[in-house]
């Protein structure tokens, strides 16, 4: 069979299968069967399939993201939220839409504990949904502002989605990816937090009196040992204290120890939290299972040569390929969920972009950054979904606030994109690249 034939069948029976409802790890991997069966035989097809999907989650790196899933389901438990709430409200201090300004930068601090951005949205916007609507808040304008900045958590460290790039993207350096994505999750978080305030001042928002649970050097003293969190993980990977992986179980032990000091936690609980943390690794690794299928696939057919050349066929132009990479990235983010996501684009938009002289590092970035977009967009956009569901409103309701956020966050990725010392300046300030 042709190259053009087995493209489409690959992709055809995978969007089949997603219209109908199928699971997207369960169409990975039948549409990675079906094209496979088009070249080999089914004893192959089988052998070949189950080693590959073995062999997919064989590594030590992966084992930090069912650990770093279970210590933010710990601290989205765990009574965090509410300090770091109440840090963020003494931080923004008086200006207008203020609470959003607080919702914001509490989704940078939570996000980057947790890395989890629906936990973020969550937990955040739980905190902060009912003060902003004792204060006469808009509801699409909270939730808009929510909405926007929880996926922050998924750029500024430590977060699985660089863990998962880093083991598709043959073994990239998690602690230097770790560094780049801090100075692009700023700027993600400060673009949120300028739109939030132009249009609290559009829409004449007075500055809401800031109402604290204790005195200020209380607020910052309970916040302290959440905060430390990073300091001690982070700081211990770059260090090379220890390993990814070490430092994710570091997050756990220190995240359940601080919910037990906190009373926050009970036997109870702890079982829940194991539970729903147990279901969601085991989600994810058969995304990534799934997906070493069809890379295989893809690499065995050609695929990703074949699109390399096809866009290159297109312009020898740097930044029009570039910019052709981010919006198939923005559309395929709508769609699709971000780990299968970089499980597969990654092996063919990353030999592209190195071409053009875009590192490893810089790419991961770029890559995250898109789908942190597609977190926020429709038809999938699960942060979208659960921003609607804790702010009380309605998709269509939201959608006209969500734009302008939308629209700037475009903007600082193509700023990513093209002036790579947004990602690697942090990386080689430290001697990491």
């Amino acid at each position: 069979m042709s190259l053009t034939l087995v493209t489409i069948l690959l992709f055809a029976v995978f969007g089949v299968l997603l219209f109908l409802g199928v699971p997207i790890s369960v169409s990975i991997l039948a549409s990675s069967i079906v094209t496979a069966l088009s070249s080999l035989s089914w004893d192959q097809v089988t052998f070949i399939t189950v080693q590959k999907m073995c062999t997919g989650v064989e590594s030590f790196s992966l084992l930090a993201v069912p650990l770093f899933i279970l210590a933010g389901n710990i601290m989205n438990n765990g009574g965090i939220a509410r300090r770091l709430v109440n840090l963020a409200q003494l931080l923004v201090g008086k200006v207008p839409g203020s609470m959003a300004q607080a919702n914001i930068l509490g989704n940078m601090l939570f996000g980057a504990l947790s890395g989890s951005s629906v936990a973020a949205a969550s937990a955040m916007g739980g905190c902060i949904a009912p003060i902003e609507e004792e204060n006469g808040y808009d509801p699409a304008y909270s939730a808009a502002a929510n909405i926007a900045s929880a996926p922050t958590g998924l750029l500024i460290p430590p977060t699985s989605a660089f863990i998962v790039y880093s083991t598709v993207a043959g073994g990239v350096s998690i602690s230097t990816l770790f560094m780049a994505g801090y100075l692009p999750g700023f700027l993600m978080g400060g673009a949120c937090m300028l739109v939030a305030f132009i249009m609290a001042k559009r829409m004449g928002m007075k500055p809401t009196p800031v109402k604290l649970d204790g005195s200020v050097w209380k607020v910052v003293w309970d916040a302290i040992p959440s905060l430390l969190l990073i300091v001690i993980v982070i700081g211990g990977i770059v260090g090379g204290a220890f390993t990814a992986t070490e430092g994710a179980g570091v997050a756990v032990l220190y995240c359940l120890i601080l919910s037990i000091v906190y009373k926050s936690i009970t036997f109870k609980s702890f079982m829940e939290i194991l539970l729903n943390s147990a279901k969601t690794s085991g989600i994810i690794l058969f995304l990534i299972s799934a997906s070493s299928a069809m890379s295989f696939v893809m690499a065995y057919a050609g695929i990703p040569e074949a699109i390399s050349n096809g866009l290159l066929s297109l312009t020898e132009n740097k930044y029009i390929i570039l910019l052709l990479m981010n919006v198939i990235l923005l559309v395929v983010g709508m769609f699709m969920d971000i780990t299968p996501a970089i499980l597969i684009f990654t092996p063919i938009f990353l030999p592209i972009a190195m071409k053009f002289g875009m590192t490893d590092i810089q790419f991961g970035v770029m890559l995250i950054f898109n789908m942190c977009l597609g977190n926020i967009t429709p038809p999938v956009g699960s942060v979208l979904f659960v921003g609607c569901g804790i702010g009380h409103v309605t998709i269509e309701q939201v959608t006209p606030k969500l734009i302008p956020y939308f629209v700037v966050l475009v903007i600082a990725l193509l700023m990513v994109t093209f002036i790579p010392g947004i990602s690697l300046w942090i990386p080689q300030l430290l001697g990491l690249i």
